[in-house]
């Protein structure tokens, strides 16, 4: 079985892979077999091996006339049938071979991190066998295949970011795959719109990263029927429009992130409040406008509030100090003003990053802001505020910046230790 692991983390081009780290807890800890591999097997992963310009070594232990149980990255059940493929960062260079398609019993292929080039053999995608499949940092190129109408395959966690991909999603692929609960398809080139029928036709979907893209048009209103999606990332495209209110039925989110897109239109805030589950909220440089709703105090797992380089007016709502797991606050860069004092931040105890720089902000620094034990980060500079600072900062031991101008220029800002 594979275990999902969801981070926190915001959608950045050095994708660890991401978000759902493909930890392949599997059958490593399998018995030994007691059989060997079939002839039919062997023959196809040797020709995996001779369609490899560089094969990283795998030469040395794949050698024909041994069994292929026993050969470096494979794993066969007690019958001998190979299950799993985990050649990860081998040096492996030239096609992947559709011959891999002929295991029959594989249900693990994890090819990620090599140089691997061409495309995705549409026999993989179509497997009978196959539930992970992770061929992310590789320079696999071309468009994805549509697959042809059959019976659902069981492929549940499909890993193509970090790769070369065009095109369009094709969208008879997803309608055949029923059983997706984790898509990584970030830092690729892929175009056009995101496909309206991952969740009606893969009701469990959790995971669904498009980060890093250059897909185009509206969110599709039907994301709000994934009753179980956890994570929903499109940064870094070029999307445009509102946010649907069907996007906001979807009660299981933990991370949903937009940054740096053509978003826009105001943040409805009670369809926000229906988001009880948010840890991570990113809608950074967009063109969202009007308010931060008083709504947003009933997100009480939030942990990071993105809103940074956007047209957002009026003033921060004091429900915000609810939100008392909050890490980082990033606001920059709108028009938001008003007095900070109206929030209580000796309520946010876990606060690291405050960054409000550039807005209207004025009064003084509120008192409450020097509770904030843990903050290592506090740019309140290119705001209309004035006033003395309190004594007191030096309870926040840990800062390390500090930006306090009433310019926008770089002298503005100092270095603490």
């Amino acid at each position: 079985m594979q275990t999902l692991h969801f981070s926190n983390k915001k959608c950045s081009k050095i994708l660890g892979i991401p978000s759902f780290g493909l930890t392949l807890v599997l059958l490593v800890c399998l018995a030994s077999p007691i059989s060997s591999c079939t002839e039919q097997e062997n023959g196809a992963l040797l020709q995996f091996l001779a369609e490899l310009s560089q094969d990283g070594g795998l030469a040395a232990s794949w050698r024909n006339g041994t069994d292929c149980c026993k050969w470096e990255g494979i794993t066969c059940r007690q019958d001998g049938t190979v299950t799993a493929v985990l050649l990860p960062s081998k040096g492996l260079e030239g096609h992947i071979s559709q011959s891999l398609g002929i295991l029959i019993g594989l249900q693990y292929l994890n090819l990620s991190g090599n140089s691997l080039s061409g495309g995705l053999p549409l026999e993989l995608l179509s497997s009978s066998s196959i539930t992970t499949l992770d061929v992310s940092f590789n320079r696999l190129n071309r468009t994805l295949q549509e697959l042809p109408s059959s019976t659902p395959g069981p492929l549940q966690v499909l890993n193509i970011s970090s790769n070369l991909f065009a095109g369009q999603f094709p969208s008879t692929t997803w309608k055949t795959m029923e059983n997706l609960i984790a898509i990584n398809a970030s830092n690729n080139s892929f175009t056009g719109q995101i496909p309206t029928q991952f969740c009606s036709t893969s009701p469990s979907l959790a995971l669904l990263d498009l980060c890093f893209n250059k897909f185009s048009g509206s969110i599709p209103p039907g994301l709000g029927d994934c009753s179980k999606l956890r994570e929903f990332r499109a940064g870094y495209n070029n999307l445009s429009g509102t946010l649907p209110d069907e996007l906001f039925n979807a009660t299981s989110l933990e991370h949903l992130s937009f940054p740096n897109n053509g978003l826009h239109g105001a943040i409805d805030g009670t369809n926000i409040a229906n988001l009880r589950n948010l840890v991570v909220l990113d809608l950074g440089r967009n063109n969202f406008s009007g308010k931060i709703s008083d709504y947003i105090g009933q997100l009480k797992r939030l942990e990071e509030f993105h809103l940074g380089n956007n047209n957002m007016s009026g003033e921060l709502p004091s429900s915000l100090s609810n939100c008392t797991n909050l890490i980082i606050v990033d606001l920059k860069s709108n028009n938001l003003s008003g007095e900070l004092t109206k929030v209580n931040f000796s309520n946010l105890p876990n606060l690291k990053t405050l960054d409000l720089w550039l807005n209207s902000f004025t009064g003084t620094v509120p008192e409450s802001l020097y509770s904030c034990s843990n903050l290592t980060a506090l740019r309140l500079s290119s705001n209309n505020l004035h006033g003395q600072l309190s004594s007191r900062i030096g309870n926040l031991k840990y800062l390390s910046f500090l930006s306090l101008g009433t310019t926008s220029g770089g002298s503005a800002c100092q270095r603490m230790t």
